[in-house]
This record gives C-alpha cells, sequence and structure tokens, in this order.
C-alpha cells in the first residue's frame, strides 16, 4: 500500500489496480520456433503451432523462462518451483485454437513488491503474480473495405502479465508505477518497452468509494498504450463512476476502451470472471519445473538493480533518495550519471543538472537521455567551469544552450565565443565595488541602519556595472567587508 493518506475526489476514494502485458525480448514465440520480429507481412510469422493446426504441439521456450524468472527475482518474488500452464477458453477470431494458453492457479511469479516515487514521496505497490502466457493475433479493421482481416504474426508471442494489488489511489501514481516497471523490464533486459509496437500495455481495473466502505464495482480500461492516455483515461473514468453513482446508478463490471481523440472511456463488453473463461490445466504441456540451481544461474547473470544502484548513490555519493531514485530510472541515465559524476566528482550537482536543464530539454523533444547532443564528458566539463569560478550558473545555462544547440564548440570555446568568463581580477572587482558604494550612499546608509534589502540592492548593482561577469560570492564577500569596515 501507499506510504501517504488516499487523497480524495469528490468524496470518493479511488482504487486502481493494474495488469500489464510484457512482451519477452525472445528471438522466438513462446511455444514454436517462429519469428517476434516486429513488421513482417501479415500471417508471414505463423507456424503450424501457432495457427493450431491439427497434431501439432507446443514446445515452451526456455528464454521466455528465464526472464520470467529474472522479473521475479528483482521484485522481491517467490519463484514457483512448480507451476502449471492452463487453457484460458474463449472465441474471438484471431486466436485460433479457441483457447489461450496461459497459468492461472500456479504462477510462475508469486507476490513481490515495486517501489517508485510520485514527487518526493514514495510509495509501495504490492504484486499479485506475474505468470507466462501466449498473445493472440490481430484483427485489422482499416483498408479492407468494410471487411476485417487477421495477422496471426502475433499469435504465440511470449507474454509475461504482471499483475498489481490495487493498492493505487490516483491516476498520478498509477501513471509513476507503470512508467516504474516500465523501466525496470527494459533494465533487465527482458523486454524492449517499445509502447508503439505493443510491447508493454497497460490495462487499469478502476473503481471508487466511499472511504471505510468495501471495493466498489471495477471497469477494465484495456490497451492503453501511452503514460499520457493512463492518466487521462483514469481521470476520466473516475469521474463518469463518480457521476453514476451520485445519479442513482449501479457500476457494472465492463471491459472498457479509451479514446485519446476524445479523452473519453466507453464500454466495449460486460467484464468476464474466471468462471466463464473455464480454466484447466494445459494436457500437451507438463507442468513446468524451475530447480533452485537454475534460480541461482539467472541471479548470477543479473545486472545491479535500480534499487541497489539507488542505495549505493545514497551512501557513496551523498544523494538524497529521491534524486538517487531519478537516477537510477532507466540503465541509460544511470551510466550517464556515473559517467559525469566520475570526470568531475560532483555528484550533486551532476544530479542537479539531470533532473533540471537536461531533464527540460528531453521532455520537450520527447528523446531520451542516450540521444542527448551534450555528452556525461561534456556536461562534468561544464560543471567544472562552475566550480573554479571560470563561469557562474547563469553563464552555464547559456553554455548549455549552445552545446545542446549543435554550435561545434568545446564548453571553453563556447565560454570565450559568447565572452561569459567571470571577472577574475580581484583588484579590478574592488574598483568596481567602490563606485558601485559612492554611487548608491542611500543604499549604504540604509544597510548599515539595519536594512538588509538595501545589500540585495547593492550587489545587483554591483553585478550590473560588471555585465554578470562578476563571480556572485565574491561580490558578496568583498560588498560585506567594505560595508563593514
Amino acid at each position: 500500500m501507499t506510504t501517504t493518506a488516499s487523497k480524495l475526489i469528490r468524496g470518493y476514494e479511488v482504487v486502481i489496480g493494474l495488469e500489464n502485458h510484457v512482451q519477452l525480448s525472445t528471438q522466438s514465440k513462446i511455444f514454436s520456433g517462429s519469428s517476434t520480429a516486429f513488421g513482417a507481412e501479415p500471417n508471414t510469422q505463423a507456424s503450424p503451432v501457432d495457427l493450431a493446426l491439427p497434431g501439432t504441439l507446443p514446445v515452451l521456450n526456455r528464454g521466455a523462462v528465464e526472464r520470467a524468472i529474472r522479473f521475479g527475482l528483482a521484485v522481491g518474488a517467490k519463484v514457483a518451483p512448480l507451476s502449471i500452464f492452463a487453457r484460458k477458453n474463449y472465441f474471438y477470431p484471431d486466436l485460433p485454437k479457441g483457447y489461450q494458453i496461459s497459468q492461472y492457479e500456479i504462477p510462475v511469479v508469486q507476490g513481490g513488491k515495486l517501489e517508485f516515487f510520485v514527487g518526493e514521496k514514495k510509495h509501495v505497490v504490492q504484486l499479485t503474480r506475474a505468470h507466462l502466457e501466449e498473445d493472440a493475433g490481430k484483427s485489422l479493421h482499416e483498408d479492407y473495405h468494410g471487411l476485417t482481416g487477421i495477422d496471426l504474426n502475433r499469435a504465440g508471442t511470449p507474454l509475461l502479465e504482471i499483475v498489481s494489488e490495487p493498492d493505487m489511489r490516483s491516476g498520478a501514481e498509477a501513471c509513476e508505477y507503470a512508467k516504474t516497471l516500465h523501466a525496470l523490464v527494459m533494465w533487465l533486459g527482458i523486454c524492449d518497452g517499445n509502447m508503439q509496437e505493443g510491447s508493454f500495455r497497460c490495462d487499469v481495473n478502476v473503481s471508487v468509494r466511499k472511504p471505510g466502505e468495501p471495493y466498489g464495482t471495477r471497469r477494465e480500461i484495456k490497451n492503453l498504450n501511452s503514460f499520457r492516455n493512463l492518466i487521462q483515461a483514469v481521470d476520466y473514468e473516475v469521474n463518469w463512476q463518480i457521476d453514476e453513482i451520485e445519479d442513482g446508478r449501479a457500476i457494472q463490471q465492463a471491459t472498457v476502451l479509451f479514446n485519446p481523440d476524445s479523452g473519453q472511456t466507453r464500454a466495449m463488453r460486460s467484464k468476464e470472471d474466471a468462471a466463464d473463461y473455464r480454466y484447466f490445466p494445459d494436457p500437451d504441456l507438463p507442468p513446468l519445473v524451475i530447480a533452485p540451481e537454475w534460480v541461482e544461474r539467472v541471479r548470477g547473470e543479473m545486472p545491479e538493480l535500480p534499487a541497489v544502484m539507488a542505495a549505493r548513490f545514497e551512501q557513496i555519493d551523498g544523494l538524497p533518495a529521491y534524486d538517487a531514485a531519478l537516477m537510477t530510472q532507466s540503465l541509460a541515465v544511470a551510466r550517464f550519471y556515473e559517467a559525469a559524476r566520475e570526470a568531475c566528482k560532483a555528484p550533486k550537482l551532476v544530479a542537479n543538472w539531470l533532473q533540471g536543464e537536461f531533464s527540460r530539454r528531453l521532455n520537450a523533444e520527447e528523446r531520451g537521455i542516450e540521444s542527448s547532443p551534450v555528452s556525461a564528458e561534456t556536461l562534468a566539463v561544464l560543471i567544472a567551469r562552475i566550480q573554479d569560478g571560470t563561469i557562474s550558473n547563469n553563464a552555464a545555462r547559456q553554455v548549455f544552450e549552445a552545446l545542446w544547440s549543435g554550435e561545434g564548440m568545446e564548453v571553453d570555446a563556447v565560454i570565450d565565443a559568447k565572452g561569459l568568463k567571470q571577472m577574475s581580477d580581484s583588484s579590478e572587482l574592488e574598483r568596481i565595488l567602490d563606485e558601485v558604494l559612492a554611487a548608491n550612499a542611500k543604499s549604504v546608509e540604509e544597510f548599515r541602519a539595519g536594512k538588509e534589502k538595501a545589500f540585495n540592492a547593492l550587489v545587483g548593482q554591483a553585478m550590473k556595472a560588471t555585465k554578470g561577469k562578476a563571480n556572485p560570492t565574491a561580490v558578496n564577500d568583498l560588498l560585506k567587508k567594505k560595508l563593514s569596515s
């Protein structure tokens, strides 16, 4: 559950749980040797097993199992020594067998938790399970003159469905949970995280209730493929449910879709319960047995986990917990931070720049830090010039903008070309300060009379006289010295 009290919306508590379908990064499908590559011509990557032709038998992909084990270890879950594959029976045109091979009563990953921040507040969401299953095909409705085409290239693609407890209480919490999970599966190398290609999909279960009452009836928003849509869909759905209840209508359990153009959800079908799927163990697949030795081998091959790395940044670099979490939001960010910190030996300054100017620019251009035009080494040089007094913080931002826009110069060249060096001649600075004090006798008198604001006015005049090139710390120190003499 979260570490903070629930925020009520119109007097109601929002209850949210997520189901995420994570496409595993294997080269072949979960029960056949067909390719999982994206973008092939329709129905060119569907084998007899995927098509459910008579006499074909599924064979489990070992790589998919190892990726499930890796996830289980990363979230502190139990990796089941024995798990069962089941048939989930339902009819849909792009499901050739008439059932989906999934896991029901005994999943491969059981329990676990995910920690994340909303603002600077830490939250913890408990996980129910993560189970292996196959994906269905895809129905194509466009350019078919009113008909629907079926593409079975995705049929049999390996998925890990990750189910949370209903521990989230707002769209913002659900979004940060999904972002953290998205970053984790990419960090572990078990998923490429491409939401546009369907590699990471979010189903969000939403209900509302008065505080202290039992859980309300939930509606499931299916196949959200962006974090922005997730927040918008949840916010709309919450207000819709509250309106229905306030108008005296009962919420009906349903599966709904979100339309990003209208910003609204709409019911697609009534929501099935587990009994409707008639689960039973798949007779073609034996129980999945995972020996302790296998688990330990996978553990030994795993990268340092984000939580462990964040703790190291707190202990060794002295970063606050919030900063450390942001520096480990992805492996690319962590590597960038480490490279810059190592080069300039200023962990907090590096973290501040990554959270500030870098974050602003990357978000505006919707790009990852791995494609940043300013390298970690260049950032380290820029920070070093602030530390040695060559430039002020304001000038550093001007240098950064020039570097980002690709003017083709190094840090020192930009500083020289733009004339951004701070005044380093102390005798020249003293002369200018004497002139400022002489020209602002009233402010001097007010300061000596106890008005602290007068000092700030004098600093402003000094910076103006030096055209912003004086070191603010030096200006403050010299002014105080002169005013006290």
